[in-house]
């Protein structure tokens, strides 16, 4: 057997391998992460042992695996690229990769590190993790959603498969087990929040202005706005406060918790507060503010009204 004949046999047990796990798999580009000129490779991606060895019966192609297809997850734990410099909330001691923003958002919601799951070390020295997705949920892919240097990948993404080689760097299993079901918590974080349905359709501006929405959108600028601008020593206490009136809105049905807290992690690193403390503090004071509902005011007294204290008809 010449070495080019191994080296297609072998990428070719690693198809058949993830195809085994239920994983649908498409050829890449051999040595290559990009996939060859397939437009519909999401679909064309399969677990058919017959149509696998048709593809790898010629070339020594590169393994992909379909995500969505596939029912994965996959957490992108990349490195920093060259004379990347970090944002200011992750410009601390021990940060210095996606594994390191993961336990630190981990710590800052009391989770453990989800490490027991299949993982891979990839030809660039990052991770992937791999977790399956919890029923009845559609996951896309995501960028720096879940923080510096961890990027999703789900519906509309793949990830090469342990076993293939890009740029003569090797990808490796590191725990070689069935995938982890996705935790709750980061399920939570990757769902879009659903739109707000429409019920009928605004007919002035007047309409619109005093709409619950309008009234929470300009709520969310406003109290981002107090957070950007806040002066050093203020900073941790603007946040709270802003996010206590978020947190008041997000109890009362106007705004998406979602929403409320990634804005509000946007601003807090935007001004330089620490991961571990912009989290903290969003979610203390979203909590905090989540025991007032907050409403818009109205020129009917009836609607001012909370529900325990609505006027007698």
């Amino acid at each position: 057997m010449n070495a080019g004949h191994a080296v297609r046999a072998g990428l070719l047990d690693v198809a058949l391998a993830a195809a085994a796990r239920g994983w649908r798999v498409f050829p890449i580009s051999p040595g290559r992460k990009k996939p060859p000129a397939v437009r519909d490779w999401e679909h064309r991606a399969t677990t058919d042992p017959a149509r696998i060895e048709r593809a790898w019966h010629a070339d020594p192609y590169n393994v992909g695996i379909a995500c969505g297809p596939s029912g994965l997850v996959v957490l992108d734990l990349d490195r920093p690229k060259p004379g990347e410099v970090p944002p200011p909330a992750y410009r601390e001691p021990g940060i210095g990769d996606g594994g390191d923003v993961l336990a630190v958002l981990c710590e800052a919601n009391d989770q453990p590190l989800p490490v027991d799951t299949y993982a891979v070390r990839t030809g660039s020295g990052g991770t992937h993790l791999y977790f399956t997705v919890p029923p009845g949920i559609t996951l896309r892919n995501t960028a720096k959603r879940l923080g510096w240097l961890i990027d999703t990948r789900a519906h509309g993404g793949y990830v090469v498969a342990a076993g293939s080689t890009v740029d003569h760097r090797p990808y490796t299993a590191l725990v070689d087990e069935d995938p982890a079901p996705l935790p709750g918590w980061l399920s939570d974080r990757l769902t879009d929040p659903p739109p707000a349905p429409v019920t009928e359709r605004p007919t002035s501006t007047t309409a619109v202005a005093g709409s619950p929405s309008a009234y929470a959108a300009a709520a969310l600028r406003g109290e981002l706005g107090r957070v950007l601008a806040a002066i050093e020593g203020t900073r941790n206490h603007t946040l709270n406060s802003a996010a206590f009136a978020l947190g008041q809105l997000v109890a009362a049905g106007l705004l998406p918790r979602r929403l409320a807290e990634d804005a509000l992690t946007l601003a807090g690193q935007a001004i330089g507060l620490p991961a571990r403390e912009c989290a903290a503090t969003i979610r203390s004071g979203l909590d905090s503010g989540g025991r007032t509902p907050r409403r818009p005011v109205s020129r009917d007294p009836q609607l001012n009204a909370t529900p325990d204290h609505r006027p007698a008809a």
